[in-house]
């Protein structure tokens, strides 16, 4: 079985925890306690292949930004999480996406799939589902509008995240046999 590193990342109270934990266990975690780390392991099947999923559940609170390099050093793809009724945790979404490329020191396609949670709260919205969708476009990657409360896309945003993992490796590897093709050199005697 194939087994992959996932991490939320966020900042504090949008519902990196509920997602994670609705995902992993079914359950709505509806009192909001501040993470440090927590880490979870399941076994889901995403397009008929049963798949090992390690997620990492991180801090949101800048306190604990240090922390991030490793979570993103070890990551495989990242579910990069913000309250759709409170946009001052949209707002770093690009810097979290460009500071992920930097610690993992690649120009090369990260795996990330944006996601506006508490959809549920329509009537409290900061952050448009056309902003949304305009951020993804610009980090080019998936988009979904998240409820951790009622399990509303909570397993196409975890599944899609390892569609897009695989489309990386799968990229990288086509990239390597080219190389490895260009790269051959015989010698004639």
């Amino acid at each position: 079985m194939v087994n992959y590193k996932l991490v939320v990342l966020g900042e504090g109270g949008v519902g990196k925890s509920a997602i994670t934990i609705q995902f992993t266990s079914s359950v709505f975690a509806a009192d909001y306690d501040p993470t440090i780390e927590d880490a979870y392991r399941i076994d889901a099947e995403i397009d008929n292949e049963v798949v090992g999923l390690d997620i990492l559940d991180t801090a949101g609170q800048e306190v604990f930004s240090a922390v991030r390099d490793r979570y993103m050093r070890d990551g495989e793809g990242f579910l990069l999480v913000y309250s759709l009724i409170e946009r001052t945790t949209f707002v770093p979404m690009s810097k979290i996406s460009e500071q992920i490329k930097r610690v993992k020191d690649t120009d090369r396609h990260v795996p990330v799939v944006l996601v506006g949670n508490k959809s549920d709260m329509a009537d409290k919205r900061e952050v448009s589902h056309g902003e949304g969708e305009l951020l993804a476009r610009q980090l080019q990657c998936p988009f979904f509008e998240t409820s951790a409360k009622l399990r509303i896309s909570i397993d196409e945003c975890f599944h899609e995240l390892v569609r897009e993992i695989k489309k990386a490796q799968q990229e990288k590897n086509r990239e390597e046999t080219e190389k490895d093709k260009k790269g051959g050199c015989c010698v004639v005697l």
